[in-house]
């Protein structure tokens, strides 16, 4: 990305340090490979102490350092956490959400959309941004830090959220009708009058008041790309570390779990629009649980939103204590996302910090600051990087599947969930991990994406929200020879969260050839021999061919998969959940109608494949395991990490984490 080099590095705060060691971390840095750091994002009350009184001395010493030892910086601006002096100058800068006002003291607790708070934010926008611009080593700003609506719901957001009502509707009537206020007499006769979201029992209106909040995140973010644009350099690169639903397993506000799913309180298609360079940060389980699917996830959806290279600018190192990666998992950690088109990784954080909220979760040194083996392995792995960027910084993808998925649809489902159990993002994980342990790599793009032209297969994982036009859109698709998949619960509602009145599913009927009225929990109830869960629906087919029946006394006359040709290409519907492993067959068949070859490997041995800066293809080879394997070539070519030349057909052994990056031949 810059000079053509892998962008690799940590976050790093000095202002944490319980010493000075700076010039020792610098010269740390250089020896692990490290080119690059990024700063200042966490530290407002640092750098605006008082209100209107600026102190940029830790920014300045820290780049002028970075520059003596050859690094680069991304500056960040620090509007995401507070200074104590800005909630006394106006308390309202705390957000009211629907659990009540919020205090002082964590990160991330702001009214986005407060005057005082805009005004101040501001300010430090503009006076960091044109403080830093000029140093050469400066090669991009970081806005704010994993940037949502925080559920910002005072009176003032009401007011903004009725104004915005009418510019959207027009007439009152028009709300009424299009988000069912009739019902328990929720309707209203002005503007003015709608009510608090907070207390709704109408998921219509509860939703589309979250695509308000989520437009004020959006706006959020390219106001603040525009300040930092009226001051950077033509050169200099505009990032924002979008993040994921976070999957926690343990009890409410411990730090365990991780990145998981599509982020429901801001849309990253729309705020992609306020990078030059998406950014993201991407955390998943490593020892055992380290599988790479967490990070494919993430890199598959970051780089669909425009088909580019994006940065990982959080990666984590040794984390949590349950995260202390085994020897080889860091570079296979960094490798993974190389291998989903990443131009860099970097990691939270650089040093431990020894107070505060994050104390335990370390970076990639310990408290003590010396030496470890996790430190070691990212020196390994930067001086191979440097070697590497040539052939691969960055890699462009060429997958033919693409998953079609909807921030809407993760909204609305939160309202009318297909069980309390299984949410959105889990069904968008039951497909995504099948295709990846089966090594059919697939792109994630919104609903809104235009261009499909380029894709085979299309995949609708629960997609219960669809506009008009995709209808259209969809069957033009399949009649043009593209091949779908659909899941149960998908095309039930409008854009208002309304659904349709005519058979389901929506307007598609006869592109799926079937039909259904009726669904239910399945008891008992078996498909090919596997366990049918949570939801399913009684399909009945017109014109399609039925691929799997529902096994059970009195729902075994419907099908529970079916299969229709309609004009040059086919389109699949699946109307309930299965075990991953009957997924994974029925995805091989409607692969294989999309002209896909099958894979020859599949997980714990992961293939990632891609075009190389040399226009060459590589492929990435990944042993996610604890013990050696042997994966048989595909192709003729060199291993860029040992230079070993294979022939097709000849067996490469990875060891335990281990990973092979060949470059075919010519």
């Amino acid at each position: 990305m810059v000079n053509q080099n892998i962008i690799f590095g940590a976050a790093y705060y000095e202002e944490y340090l319980p010493y000075d060691r700076l010039e020792k971390d610098m010269q740390m840095m250089v020896d692990a490979g490290f080119n690059t750091i990024r700063i200042a994002e966490s530290t407002w009350s640092v750098e605006e102490p008082r209100p209107g009184e600026y102190d940029f001395s830790h920014v300045d010493r820290v780049i002028n350092a970075a520059a003596r030892y050859g690094l680069n910086v991304i500056v960040g601006t620090p509007t995401y956490a507070v200074p104590y002096w800005l909630v006394q100058l106006d308390p309202d800068v705390l957000a009211t959400t629907a659990s009540g006002k919020n205090r002082y003291g964590s990160r991330q607790n702001m009214d986005i959309t407060n005057p005082t708070y805009r005004y101040y934010a501001e300010g430090i926008i503009r006076n960091l941004v044109s403080h830093t611009a000029g140093y050469p080593n400066v090669i991009g700003f970081q806005i704010d830090n994993e940037t949502k609506h925080y559920g910002t719901a005072g009176s003032g957001m009401l007011t903004l959220f009725q104004r915005w009502m009418k510019e959207r509707f027009g007439t009152i009537k028009a709300v009424n009708e299009c988000l069912g206020l009739n019902y328990w007499s929720n309707s209203v006769t002005r503007f003015e009058d709608l009510p608090d979201p907070s207390g709704t029992i109408n998921g219509s209106y509860a939703c589309e008041f979250a695509k308000f909040q989520r437009k004020m995140a959006e706006d959020f973010l390219m106001w603040q790309s525009d300040i930092v644009k009226k001051y950077k350099r033509p050169d200099q690169f505009v990032t924002q570390n979008l993040d994921y639903e976070w999957k926690s397993f343990g009890a409410p506000g411990q730090q365990d779990g991780y990145s998981w799913g599509i982020q429901p309180d801001i849309c990253h298609y729309k705020a992609a629009k306020a990078m030059t360079l998406i950014g993201t940060d991407i955390y998943c389980f490593d020892q055992d649980k380290l599988t790479g699917c967490e990070i494919a996830f993430g890199g598959d959806l970051m780089r669909s939103l425009r088909d580019e290279p994006y940065l990982v600018l959080e990666s984590q190192a040794q984390a949590f204590k349950d995260w202390l990666p085994y020897p080889g998992q860091i570079r296979q950690m960094a490798y993974s996302h190389l291998a989903s088109g990443a131009c860099g990784v970097m990691y939270w954080n650089w040093h431990s910090i020894h107070n505060g909220l994050e104390s335990y979760w370390k970076g990639l040194l310990s408290h003590d600051f010396e030496s470890n083996p996790t430190y070691e392995e990212a020196k390994l792995l930067g001086g191979e990087l440097k070697k590497l960027a040539p052939h691969i910084a960055p890699m462009k993808k060429q997958n033919r599947i693409a998953m079609v998925v909807s921030t809407e649809a993760v909204n609305a489902l939160k309202w009318f969930p297909t069980d309390k159990d299984l949410n959105y993002n889990d069904v968008i994980h039951w497909i995504y991990d099948a295709l990846y342990e089966l090594n059919l790599e697939c792109d994630i793009i919104f609903s809104q994406a235009e261009d499909w032209s380029k894709y085979d297969l299309l995949i609708f994982p629960q997609l219960y929200v669809i506009h008009e036009s995709m209808v259209s859109r969809i069957k033009e698709f399949v009649n043009g020879g593209g091949t779908v998949l659909s899941t149960f619960r998908s095309f039930m509602a409008d854009e208002n969260v309304k659904i349709f009145a005519d058979r389901q599913p929506h307007g598609l009927t006869d592109c799926f050839g079937m039909t259904y009225n009726q669904y239910t929990r399945p008891v008992n109830t078996m498909v090919d021999g596997a366990e049918a869960q949570y939801w399913m629906e009684l399909l009945n087919p017109t014109t399609a061919e039925v691929k799997a029946s529902y096994q059970h006394k009195y729902w075994g006359k419907y099908a529970a998969l079916t299969r229709n040709e309609f004009g040059k290409g086919h389109a699949w519907y699946l109307g309930t959940m299965l075990p991953k492993e009957k997924l994974k067959e029925y995805l091989l068949e409607v692969a294989e109608d999309a002209g896909i070859q099958k894979p020859k490997e599949c997980w714990p041995l992961v293939v990632r494949s891609g075009i190389g800066a040399n226009g060459q293809k590589i492929h990435f080879l990944f042993n996610y395991s604890s013990d050696e394997k042997a994966i048989l070539s595909q192709w003729k070519g060199k291993d860029l990490l040992n230079k070993k030349e294979y022939e097709i057909g000849q067996k490469i052994y990875l060891k335990d984490w281990g990973v092979c990056i060949l470059e075919e031949n010519l």
